[in-house]
């Protein structure tokens, strides 16, 4: 037990580090382009990753969000970890940025909140893992539409496929999956602060 919370927060610090490496690292490489961009790119790997992680913890396919109220499995926790040193990274990140926003500093908080309690409880990483995969399916497209703007494909066909896959990507994962998700974790015997997070 101890060993894994030893690695979850291992995982969460070279996280937040790898990240701030990876920004830096990207901001040199696009410095022609906003800091947004910049931001964007991480954020997309991130989702990206998260995904595939969240993807890769899933036990039934058939119930994609189960066992429900369970101890997390270590593959979770990695996953959450993985997760939240992006969110750290994005809160310290967001303060560099010129215009500081109030609502997405509060947004990181509440969900860095979320990991902090789903890995102390060890309990209900099924529906913060499916949390995590519903919430990022469809970031790399709403970052793919900004992008393609700044570097110039504002009003074609390529920037309005990306319109059409996010739009349709997004209200699929947070209007179908969202709403059963929100279900199964208030029905579940689960702890309030992960049922009001």
């Amino acid at each position: 037990m101890e060993e894994e919370y030893i690695r979850v927060i291992n995982i969460t610090v070279i996280g937040v580090i790898s990240w701030g490496l990876i920004f830096i690292l990207v901001r040199r490489i696009f410095s022609n382009y906003s800091f947004d961009f910049s931001t964007r790119i991480v954020s997309t790997l991130h989702a990206t990753v998260a995904v595939v992680l969240a993807t890769l913890t899933i036990q039934d396919w058939s119930c994609p969000v189960y066992p429900i109220a369970s101890t997390s499995s270590l593959q979770q926790m990695e996953t959450m970890a993985f997760s939240l040193s992006y969110m750290i990274y994005d809160l310290i990140c967001s303060h560099f940025d010129q215009v500081l926003s109030i609502d997405n500093a509060v947004h990181h908080s509440v969900c860095i909140l979320g990991f902090v309690a789903g890995l102390c409880y060890r309990k209900c990483a099924s529906e913060m893992v499916a949390a995590i995969w519903i919430t990022e399916i469809s970031s790399p497209f709403l970052h793919l539409r900004e992008i393609l703007k700044e570097i110039g494909y504002r009003d074609t066909d390529l920037n309005l496929a990306a319109d059409v896959c996010f739009a349709t990507i997004f209200s699929l994962a947070r209007m179908v999956g969202g709403p059963y998700l929100v279900y199964v974790t208030m029905a579940a015997d689960n702890p309030i602060l992960i049922k009001v997070n």
